[in-house]
């Protein structure tokens, strides 16, 4: 049970931590997303072999397969992707449609189990991916165009889980391989912006290119504390968790950076916390139900 709390607490600071990514990307400005992208790959590499080298922790670049490779590879791309969408969603005065990107996820999630895994779902759980499905059709409307951003955020990170789960490596371990990959076309990017003047690091002083650095810190502290948030507490608990972040970036997009929500907007966020309740309900429901067959069964077997 303590090492269960101590998962919990883990995991509340991952999240708080992500959910407060809206409060520094704009603090990187002038900086333009990209930018700050390759930054983020490159420093994220360092702070994590940071890690590794302080753990001794090699072995396992022995046992990687090509096949894991492969994996990480593509799971570096689509979290790029997810990385330069949110970024460039922060700094351009999105967070709320970012937020939302992480609200719906849970629910492209499933979906993808449906169409990759043929997974079958329960009918609350075709309820709550149905109320997701027209939460983007309502939040179309009142944008005037589909909520591109959410899309892509939402696309890609739950492509990114896919990938990781496939894979099988550890997290410290694979975001080693992942900003390693990504390594040579950052740092080719970040020499362009060099070599033509338009790079900003180490030419807004000190403060600015200490920033710039951190975000590689910021992006490995809270994965490693997710990390040793799931091996202690059950995903059922890690699945309601995740919900901090989104809460926070749509807090931060509201009150903090003042965007707009009209009363269409506000119907949409909220068929889409609808969706998530009817989620998180039936999963808590269908976890009950199999610790309740878990303890009949032996005693079923011994009659």
């Amino acid at each position: 049970m303590h090492e269960e709390r101590r998962g919990i607490l883990y995991g509340i600071a991952a999240y708080v931590m992500w959910g407060l990514f809206p409060l520094y990307w704009p603090l990187l400005k002038p900086s333009g997303a990209v930018e700050i992208l390759a930054h983020r790959m490159v420093w994220s590499l360092v702070a994590v072999v940071a890690v590794l080298a302080v753990r001794r922790h090699w072995t396992w670049l022995r046992t990687l397969t090509r096949r894991q490779f492969v994996l990480l590879t593509v799971a570096a791309i689509t979290i790029s992707i997810n990385w330069g969408t949110y970024i460039y969603a922060v700094n351009s005065g999105h967070v709320v449609e970012g937020a939302l990107g992480y609200f719906i996820n849970p629910l492209v999630s499933v979906l993808f189990g449906v169409l990759i895994f043929r997974e079958r779902l329960r009918p609350w759980q075709w309820a709550a991916v149905g109320l997701g499905g027209a939460s983007v059709i309502i939040l179309a409307i009142d944008y005037g165009r589909l909520p591109w951003i959410a899309i892509v955020l939402a696309m890609s990170f739950g492509t990114y889980g896919l990938v990781k789960k496939s894979a099988q490596v550890g997290s410290a371990e694979s975001l080693t391989v992942e900003t390693l990959v990504l390594l040579v076309p950052a740092l080719v990017y970040l020499t362009v912006l060099e070599v033509n003047g338009t790079a900003t690091f180490g030419h807004h002083g000190l403060g600015h290119a200490a920033l710039l650095v951190g975000a590689g810190v910021v992006t490995a502290v809270p994965l490693l504390a997710f990390t040793a948030s799931a091996i202690r507490v059950p995903l059922t608990v890690i699945g309601v968790l995740q919900y901090i972040a989104p809460v926070l970036q749509f807090l931060c997009g509201v009150l903090i950076a003042h965007e707009t929500m009209p009363a269409s907007r506000w119907v949409g966020f909220t068929v889409v916390w609808l969706a998530l309740a009817v989620f998180t309900w039936d999963g808590f429901r269908a976890a009950r139900a199999t610790r309740r067959q878990a303890r009949t069964a032996p005693a079923l077997e011994t009659v």
